[in-house]
């Protein structure tokens, strides 16, 4: 999955390993994108001024590396099939 729109069809699916699907796709396009502007952020390349400090998006990205994890720790248990 490469773009969020691209789980649409799984996040309204009648099948609940479909949605848990949907859910850990949008969370992974999610966290490689501000995993980029962090990136970039670092490298002085960004085009824009982040109202936020940096140490809230460092917050966040954490938060979201956890959640993964938690959804792959459950995928795993509950025999869901997640692509990377």
């Amino acid at each position: 999955m490469q773009d969020l729109k691209d789980t649409v069809v799984l996040m309204n699916s009648a099948d609940y390993k479909e949605r848990f699907q949907a859910e850990y796709y949008q969370l992974v396009i999610r966290y490689k994108k501000l995993k980029a502007m962090l990136d970039k952020w670092d490298n002085g390349e960004l085009n824009f001024k982040p109202t936020c400090p940096r140490g809230i998006y460092n917050m966040q990205i954490k938060a979201m590396v956890d959640y993964i994890a938690v959804l792959e720790a459950r995928a795993a248990i509950e025999g869901v099939r997640l692509e990377d």
